[in-house]
């Protein structure tokens, strides 16, 4: 019995609050929208298949995001899946608001008429997915949406987990120093600019010796 409990790895106090850190699903994604003739464009992470056929896909997006309000009123968006050459790209968006500025020509994206749904796919993702709302029951309470995937395409060649962008959370062992002040500095930068800054810092992933620094203010913006 002794032996056995010297064994057991001591566990560390972990706040309540840094739980979604060791849960959270990936791949990260952009997310379009359209509303009164203005497409917009958001980074989402919070999101998971509940449904084979029909594909149903349940996601958070804060009511504090731009792109709320247009889900919320159109019903309709797209997920477009990036691949690791958007990762900078990724992070500027889900560092500003689309009431502030146009996505789509601050970022060098690219909009392509979708066929089932108003908002735009994005030609430089790889995987497309057009969506409609199909539950609110839970937005009130939860900001959660339930879409149903009504038109999907992606790039063979490109359709690789490996290549998908992924958070991870700070503070592993085998983050280089360089990574941690990338990401207090990103983290400066976009505190100094928005008041409602978050101090969980996170990283992206998108394969091996991929890193990316990002702050938590990613994809509260919208």
């Amino acid at each position: 019995m002794n032996a056995a409990k010297r064994s057991m790895p001591t566990l560390q106090p972990l706040p309540v609050s840094k739980v979604y850190q060791l849960l959270e699903p990936g791949p990260v994604v952009l997310v379009t929208t359209a509303r009164k003739g203005r497409a917009n464009v958001m980074t989402m992470s919070w999101h998971m298949m509940v449904e084979f056929v029909p594909p149903l896909v349940a996601c958070v997006v804060s009511s504090a995001n731009h792109s709320f309000a247009a889900l919320r009123a159109s019903g309709e968006c797209v997920i477009a899946v990036p691949a690791r050459k958007l990762a900078a790209k990724v992070v500027k968006v889900g560092n500003s608001s689309g009431g502030d500025i146009d996505k789509f020509a601050a970022f060098g994206l690219t909009p392509l008429p979708a066929e089932r749904v108003a908002p735009p796919l994005i030609a430089e993702c790889f995987a497309n997915l057009e969506c409609k709302v199909r539950d609110t029951r839970l937005v009130n309470a939860y900001n959660l949406f339930v879409l149903e995937v009504v038109k999907s395409g992606a790039e063979e060649s490109e359709n690789d987990p490996s290549s998908r962008l992924r958070r991870v959370r700070r503070g592993r062992p085998d983050h280089p120093a360089e990574i941690g002040q990338a990401i207090a500095a990103t983290e400066a930068a976009a505190c100094s600019k928005r008041v409602a800054c978050k101090s969980a810092a996170v990283t992206w992933e998108s394969g091996p010796g991929f890193r990316f620094a990002q702050s938590g203010l990613l994809a509260l913006l919208g």
